[in-house]
């Protein structure tokens, strides 16, 4: 029997994660092609095993496969099989991964980097279920449910002719977006103390807490990487932590910045005296502006009054350095 993974890594409060979910279980009952798209990271093949285990084919196999890392000339070998003799050094029949999948669900991964021979060959499979192995005359039938995932933007991939539109229309039968993290309210912290409580029970120590530094950077970080970006970094930070909390202090760059250097972080040794100084007197004027806004829920007017300045004045602080008071506010 298959058995879902222990951490399906399903955690978050926020609205566009509980929006996501809602139609998550209304797709997994349906028995039919699913296209899950979102940005590296975000949780694709998790949406795609918890559409597994939340429908009919639970009990069966589920088959994950990443489909940049099929070279061509093998993706029909590997999706199919072959028989015995197909080709040199084929000295036995071998099952590909739909008949592995039989019953369960095949997950494509990636599916955006397919090549225009694959593509074809995928899309005949999927309009009737149907295929030969490698070598053999036996057409066989499979009863596989297929979910594919993306990065990209499929459908202008269709407009580019990268990808071919009765492909497309084949995998979005149902559509899935899984949101980035950046637009999941406060799920970073979730996230981020469920990482320290999963890495303290594997590496068999202490359960650490967040510095509040380290909350106002989960909150202002723009997550490019995404729920897998936060993973690894916390649990670095984590194990090299030598106090009861794990503190991050890292100016959050912007995102049109973000793979760029931040000239605000420059080593000390390269400016002058009193860039330095500015440096240092902008780092610890956002520290402040973020703890405000962390204490204050995001609400100006009441982390005005607490740092003893007028509204307006700190609105423009928070302007200067691309805080947004939205991002604190407890949904």
């Amino acid at each position: 029997m298959s058995t879902p993974p222990a951490d399906s890594g399903f955690i978050g409060e926020s609205t566009a994660f509980r929006e996501m979910l809602a139609i998550l279980a209304r797709v997994a009952r349906y028995d039919t092609t699913i296209l899950i798209s979102g940005e590296t990271g975000s949780g694709k093949e998790m949406a795609a095993r918890a559409i597994h285990y939340q429908g009919r084919r639970r009990d069966r196999p589920f088959i994950p496969v990443n489909c940049g890392a099929l070279p061509d000339q093998l993706v029909e070998n590997e999706l199919f099989g072959h028989a015995r003799g197909a080709y040199t050094d084929a000295r036995e029949a071998q099952v590909g991964l739909i008949a592995q999948a039989e019953g369960g669900t095949l997950f494509l991964d990636e599916v955006d980097t397919l090549t225009a021979k694959a593509q074809v060959s995928l899309l005949r499979f999927l309009q009737d279920s149907q295929y030969r192995r490698l070598g053999s005359s036996l057409v066989e039938k499979a009863d596989v449910r297929v979910v594919a995932a993306c990065n990209s933007d499929l459908a202008q991939a269709v407009n580019r002719d990268d990808f071919r539109a009765d492909l497309y229309y084949r995998l979005t039968a149902m559509e899935l977006y899984v949101p980035p993290l950046r637009t999941r309210e406060r799920d970073a912290i979730l996230l981020a103390r469920h990482v320290i409580a999963e890495a303290a029970r594997q590496y068999h120590l202490a359960v650490k807490d967040l510095h509040p530094d380290t909350v106002h950077w989960l909150l202002a970080y723009s997550w490019p990487g995404n729920v897998r970006e936060l993973q690894n970094r916390i649990q670095r930070e984590y194990l090299l932590c030598d106090g009861s909390e794990i503190v991050v202090r890292d100016i959050a760059p912007d995102n049109d910045r973000r793979r760029q250097p931040d000239r605000r972080l420059a080593s000390p040794t390269t400016l002058n005296f009193n860039a330095a100084k500015q440096q240092a007197l902008e780092a610890f004027e956002r520290g402040q502006l973020l703890r405000l806004m962390s204490e204050c829920d995001g609400n100006v007017s009441s982390a005005a009054r607490l740092a003893g300045k007028e509204r307006r004045a700190l609105g423009k602080l928070l302007k200067k350095h691309g805080i947004e008071p939205e991002q604190f506010r407890r949904p």
